[in-house]
C-alpha cells in the first residue's frame, strides 16, 4: 500500500506519503499570495505521489515479486494521470481553481491508497503487465477527458447568463477547450481498445466477468460517441453526457471490481 502498516512495506513510505499530502493541501490553500507558490506546491506533490505509486504498485519492500493492483492503488494512479495532464496544460493556460480541486483530489488519492492498498499479486500472464498499463493509461486519459468536459459544461453555462463577448473558458476559445476535450477521448478509446484487445489474447477461458461486462459496456458507450460525433456532430451536453456514461461504466469496470471483490465479497482479485 502508498502508506502500509504491513512489516514488508517499503521504509520510510509514510513520510513521502504524509510529504505528499501536505505538498496537495499546501496547493489547494486558496490563500491571497498566489505567485509561484502555489503552482510549484502542486509540481512537489505530483512529484512525491508518483515515487509513492512506483514503491507501492511495484510492490517494492514487501516479500517477493508483484505488484498491488488493488482498489486504492488503482483510483491513486488514475487521479495521479489527471494531475499529470492538469499540471502539464497549466504551464501554458494558469487553471487556479481547477487546481485547488486537483491538488484536494491527489491529498485524497494518497490517503486512498493507505487505507485501501490491496494485496500484493504476483505470477500470470507475461503480457498481464502492459494490459494494466495500458487499462490504466485508457483511465487517465479518459478521467482527463471528463475534467475538460466538466469544464466546457460549466462554461456554456456561463455563456449562456453573460451576453456579450467571444466564448472562452480558461484562457482559450470553447472550441479549443472542446477540441481538447474529444483528443482525449480518441486517446483513450485507442488505448482501451488496445488494453481490451490484448486481454482478450491473453485469456485462456472467456468468462463473463463484472470486469469483462462493464468494460465492453463502457467501450460501447464511448465508441457510439465517437460515432455520433462524426456522424451526428454530437456537441455540447449531449456528448458530454455520453462521456460521462462512458466513463462510469469503466470506472464500474476496474476499480469498481476491485472495491466489490476487496471490501463487499472479501474474495482475492482476479
Amino acid at each position: 500500500m502508498i502508506l502500509s502498516s504491513a512489516p514488508s512495506a517499503f521504509p520510510g513510505a509514510w513520510l513521502l506519503a504524509l510529504a505528499a499530502v501536505s505538498a496537495y493541501v499546501l496547493a489547494a490553500f486558496p490563500g491571497s499570495a498566489e505567485g509561484r507558490r502555489l503552482p510549484a506546491a502542486l509540481g512537489v506533490g505530483v512529484l512525491l505521489h508518483a515515487l509513492l505509486l512506483v514503491l507501492d504498485i511495484g510492490g517494492l519492500g514487501s516479500d517477493g515479486g508483484g505488484a498491488r493492483l488493488g482498489f486504492g492503488p488503482v483510483v491513486s494512479l488514475t487521479i495521479w494521470l489527471v494531475l499529470v495532464v492538469h499540471t502539464l496544460e497549466s504551464r501554458l493556460v494558469p487553471q487556479p481553481g481547477v487546481r485547488r480541486v486537483l491538488a484536494l483530489l491527489g491529498a485524497a488519492a494518497v490517503l486512498l491508497a493507505w487505507a485501501l492498498p490491496g494485496e500484493v499479486q504476483s505470477g500470470g500472464s507475461p503480457w498481464a503487465p502492459l494490459h494494466w498499463v495500458l487499462g490504466v493509461g485508457a483511465y487517465g486519459l479518459f478521467g482527463a477527458a471528463v475534467l475538460h468536459g466538466a469544464m466546457l459544461d460549466a462554461a456554456e453555462r456561463r455563456m449562456r447568463g453573460r451576453a456579450g463577448g467571444p466564448p472562452r473558458a480558461l484562457g482559450m476559445p470553447l472550441l479549443q477547450l472542446e477540441r481538447l476535450t474529444f483528443r482525449f477521448v480518441e486517446a483513450g478509446f485507442v488505448v482501451l481498445s488496445a488494453a481490451l484487445l490484448l486481454g482478450a489474447l491473453n485469456i485462456p477461458q472467456w468468462r463473463w466477468t463484472h470486469k469483462t461486462v462493464f468494460s465492453l459496456l463502457g467501450w460501447a458507450v464511448i465508441a457510439a460517441l465517437l460515432a455520433g460525433r462524426k456522424l451526428q456532430g454530437w456537441r455540447g451536453r449531449r456528448a458530454t453526457r455520453w462521456l460521462y456514461a462512458g466513463a462510469l461504466l469503466l470506472l464500474l469496470a476496474y476499480a469498481g471490481s476491485r472495491f466489490v471483490m476487496q471490501f463487499v465479497l472479501d474474495r482475492p482479485l482476479e
